[in-house]
């Protein structure tokens, strides 16, 4: 398991952003698929107080839900790039 959650939906051009800074970086991290439909994104509105993705937890930092790909990205690189 690693530290790393990432909450998107499959095609969203925001989470394939994220994923890509992910993969460019080198990290793993977890992947949990969220549903279409807004109303039933319980889970992801719990930790971020609100329904849209991506969400990152990162549990060794203490983020414990981060919103907005472009934060993400941001985030990602000053965190993990060498």
């Amino acid at each position: 398991m690693s530290n790393l959650t990432l909450y998107e939906l499959s095609g969203c051009p925001y989470c394939a952003k994220v994923i890509d800074k992910l993969d460019e970086l080198g990290l793993e991290y977890d992947s949990v698929s969220v549903p279409r439909a807004h109303s039933e994104r319980t889970e992801v509105e719990s930790i971020s107080n609100q329904t849209g993705v991506p969400v990152l937890v990162d549990e060794a930092n203490d983020v414990s839900g981060m919103p907005e790909s472009d934060d993400i990205v941001a985030y990602l690189e000053k965190t993990y790039a060498n």
